[in-house]
């Protein structure tokens, strides 16, 4: 099977290369048990009255979590890093290989039809890599090219569909996959800092996958025009996952200030983005941002002036699943494609902010 699309002379002028490439089909999927925030804290048995507020004021109503099982007391302990590695290794190939096929469907191709796998994800260490283990374990042609990005973090989805983008470029009519799976499960630990709770009210398990394709033909998704990408510099220790001596495992950090530094650089991306295109920020139609957290959104809301309306699928996804990392912007667009609003030459904006800071955008448009 070939999947491809029509040339299109207006996007070539704004975007360089003459093949464009475009979304074909996309697919979720996430771990076997969800938690509501106050079974959470039960759970854990979490009594610090910070802390609960943290939980309970996070506008996320449930998440998709592996917990560490029961002790024989009945409460759960931080597992050691080799469980934790275990884990990711577990849940990441189940929940890709379900975002995988779902996907596939979603695009009218199988997985004979897959050229390019490319796999992302922060919440553990693989070698071989997500993609080889997927290769094997649901069958598809080993001679499929692949590439694996780990431990760019939350905004690694992006820098995915980059790299797919290109590849899809110089290989028409052939598909590529861009696959995020993050068991945010096996990047917890239970300690009971302030450090670890905002880590631990905020994420959840989930993988996404988006296929991509161009060439010459007829594909109903929107087509990717540009990119463009950011690292503030100066807040480079603000989002990080490094090694806690004290807990003898990686540990997620998130800087209280993290919201406001992505707030207050985003418009210096999205106007680098738009230049050279023609485009104001009120021509963009629909907006999918990366469900960070609250603060997050609310910061990005108010600094590029957007409506709440503007970030409904966003605040959709942190209400149903938390930060879900880098697959969190694909959760959102798929929300958008089932909606069904989205117009022949309609404009989107796709962001994402990780660890570096760093601040990822593509342009679409349909």
């Amino acid at each position: 099977m070939t999947i491809s699309i029509a040339p299109d002379e207006e996007l070539a002028a704004v975007t360089g290369p003459a093949e464009i490439t475009r979304f074909a089909g996309v697919g979720t999927a996430v771990s076997a048990t969800s938690y509501s925030q106050p079974e959470l804290l039960d759970i854990l048995d979490v009594e610090d009255p910070r802390i609960r507020s943290i939980f309970l004021n996070s506008a996320i109503d449930r998440r998709f979590l592996t917990l560490p099982p029961e002790d024989p007391g009945g409460g759960r302990v931080a597992e050691p890093q080799g469980d934790l590695l275990d884990k990711h290794k577990k849940i990441a190939v189940d929940m890709g290989c379900r975002a995988l096929e779902s996907c596939l469907k979603s695009a009218g191709a199988t997985l004979s039809d897959l050229r390019h796998l490319c796999c992302v994800t922060s919440t553990g260490f693989l070698t071989p890599g997500l993609s080889a283990l997927i290769i094997r374990e649901l069958g598809i042609d080993p001679h499929c090219s692949r590439s694996d990005i780990v431990g760019m973090g939350c905004n690694a989805g992006l820098n995915a569909l980059n790299l797919v983008a290109g590849w899809s470029a110089a290989h028409p009519g052939e598909l590529g996959v861009v696959l995020c799976a993050e068991a945010c499960s096996a990047a917890y630990a239970l300690d009971g800092t302030m450090r670890t709770a905002v880590v631990n009210s905020l994420f959840g398990d989930g993988a996404a996958a988006l296929a991509v394709v161009s060439g010459d033909g007829d594909v109903p998704g929107p087509r990717v025009l540009k990119f463009a990408s950011y690292v503030i510099t100066d807040a480079i220790e603000a989002m990080r996952y490094d090694w806690d001596r004290d807990q003898d495992r990686f540990s997620f950090f998130l800087d209280p200030q993290i919201p406001y530094v992505v707030g207050a650089h985003a418009e210096i991306v999205v106007d680098r983005l738009l230049s050279g295109t023609g485009l104001r920020r009120s021509d963009i139609g629909h907006w999918l941002v990366h469900s960070g957290g609250k603060k997050v959104i609310d910061a990005v809301v108010v600094n590029l002036g957007l409506s709440r309306h503007d970030v409904r699928h966003t605040t959709g996804v942190l209400r149903d699943y938390g930060n879900l990392s880098s697959g969190s912007f694909l959760f959102s667009y798929e929300r958008l494609a089932e909606e069904g609003v989205a117009r022949s030459g309609d404009h989107g904006v796709l962001m994402t902010m990780g660890p570096g800071s760093t601040i990822e955008m593509a342009l679409i448009r349909w």
